[in-house]
This record gives structure tokens, sequence and C-alpha cells, in this order.
């Protein structure tokens, strides 16, 4: 199913003249594990200088064709993505899997056949809550970037479990500490472990759809448990090892903290908003601004459980 962009939005990107190859992501696949290919974003947020390239996206080649991790941002992406797949291997694209409903992730859906994209049931429903909103927010961050982009749903719900796909042993888990359904995929044959969102790495992690940051923890763990080799965040460089988990275990065990005893404190908003951040955490890119982020998403929570004991406490 497709979602029409708001057509004030057409309209007034319909004003601005640009030639299409003004707007190339230069899309540069690396090989990272036999038959493993990441295309690696901009540790940054939107802005209309990278078009929206701020998503690791990944290709897995099987025996019978292509698995694809996500599309990206804009149908420009996607398309691009095509490009660049086809510029590696003659094999069809076969399955198109979506880590979760981010428009990061998805809007690059609109350059595959709806048949081949596939979801968990909960991002299939939140990309249809949310996605318009999110395209409209998009439209106006990136401009011409969007052009033509709208918002196309999966049609195939994804079945969480271990699986053989074009003789290629696959693992999709089934998670929700990022957005509340969140896809992750285990390529047993290499070893490398597509984390997704779930994971960020030199990138403050994003909160709005989350859970809460407790259950993101508890996943976090469960996840850091697998068998992996190489490992691929959302979000930030890749690397072999396990640093992106004891950097994200450490940042949002200090977030967490943070809000906690801020809202013991009876803290305003603003006031945490501009708290210090420790030097720890210098090396990670837009701390501040993901910080004043997740006390809009999230402090609210916080202070409703410090009322909630001080009532207890004055019973």
């Amino acid at each position: 199913m497709r979602y029409l962009i708001p057509l004030y939005i057409s309209l007034v990107l319909g004003c601005q003249v640009a030639l299409a190859d003004d707007y190339r992501y230069a899309l540069k696949p690396v090989e990272i594990a036999p038959g493993v290919w990441i295309i690696e974003g901009e540790t940054e947020d939107f802005s209309s200088d990278n078009g929206g390239n701020i998503v690791n996206i990944a290709f897995i080649i099987t025996e019978q064709g292509v698995i694809v991790f996500d599309t990206g941002p804009s149908w420009r992406y996607g398309e691009q993505l095509r490009e660049a797949i086809a510029a590696v291997t003659e094999l069809p694209i076969t399955h198109v899997l979506l880590s979760h409903h981010h428009p990061d992730h998805v809007f690059g859906n609109q350059a595959f056949d709806p048949e081949m994209l596939y979801a968990l049931e909960g991002t299939i429903l939140r990309l249809a809550e949310q996605g318009n909103d999110f395209a409209e927010n998009l439209y106006r961050t990136l401009g011409d970037w969007m052009r033509g982009t709208e918002v196309v749903l999966p049609t195939r719900r994804v079945t969480p479990g271990r699986m053989i796909i074009g003789g290629r042993d696959i693992e999709l888990i089934a998670m929700s500490g990022h957005s509340g359904a969140d896809l992750v995929l285990m390529d047993h044959a290499s070893g490398v472990l597509l984390a997704a969102d779930m994971l960020f790495y030199q990138r403050a992690a994003t909160t709005p759809h989350t859970p809460g940051l407790a259950v993101w923890r508890e996943e976090l763990r469960e996840l850091e448990s697998l068998d992996f080799r190489y490992l691929v965040p959302g979000h930030g460089p890749l690397i072999e090892g396990r640093a992106p988990f004891e950097q994200m275990h450490a940042y949002l065990d200090w977030l967490d903290d943070t809000l906690r005893e801020a809202a013991s404190q009876g803290l305003t908003a603003s006031e945490v908003m501009g708290l210090p951040i420790p030097e720890r955490f210098d090396e990670i890119a837009m701390t501040r601004h993901e910080l004043i982020r997740s006390v809009s998403h999230l402090y609210g929570r916080y202070e409703r459980k410090a009322l909630e004991l001080i009532d207890e406490g004055g019973r």
C-alpha cells in the first residue's frame, strides 16, 4: 500500500529546479565477509547536505539471490541502492527485510517490489500510523532529495526464527527496545550480526519510540550473548568486536540514571537538557542533541515514577 505525500509539499518541491545528477548518494558497497556487503551512512542527523544518508544498509548474496536489509531514506536512495547491488551481482533481489519503521530505514521501499518487502507486524502497523508524518518532516528537511518519495508498506510479515534462505543460514530475531518492533538479522554463515538501530556506535542513540530504556538495556544483553564475529550497528562505523556494546551499555546506563536522578530532585525538563555530559562520551556524535530529544520523549515517564514513589513513601 502506498501513501501519497500531501499536495502542498509536492507543490513546494515542484517550484524547485534541480537536476537528478545533483542528488547522488555515492553509495559504495564494501564486502565485510563472504557474501555480506555493507553501505555505511554518515554519523550525522538528517540534513540537505547528506540527503538523509545516515544509516547503515546491508545486503547478503545467497545461492539464489540477494537479501536486502533496509532500503534507506528516500525513493532516490532505494533506486541507487538497486544500482549499487546490480554492480556487485547479477542475481535477483529475492527478499527485502525491514528492521523497523523509522524513515531512514524504509523510505527507499518504493524502489522495490512490494511483494518482496518483509517486516514485523508491529513495524507494518507503526509505519501505517506514522509514515505520513515522517514524510512531511523529511520533505521539509531534505527538500529535493525526497522528490517522488511515497510511503510504501511491506506486504509480507516476518516470522522470527532460524531459517535457510537461498542456501544461507539466517536467523531473524524480534526485539522492541529501540522502536517497539525491531528486527535483527544474524548471518550464521559469516558470523555477521546486523543489529540495526538496536545498536548505535559513535553516535548517540535516538529514543522517540522506545518502550523504555530498561527494555532496551535487557535486549542489548541478549544480543551481546550471540556468537557473532562482525557487528554492524544501525548507525556508526563498522567494527569487528564488542566495543559498540560496551559504549551503548554505558550511554544508556548514564541516560537512565540521569533522568531518574533528575526526576527525584524535581528538576525541570529544561534543566535536565542542560546537564553536563560526561567527558567519556566526547567521542560520541550528537550527544547534546539526543539528550534534548530524549528528555522531551522520556522525562515525563521518570517524573511520574518519582511522584509515585513519593506518594508511596507518604502512606
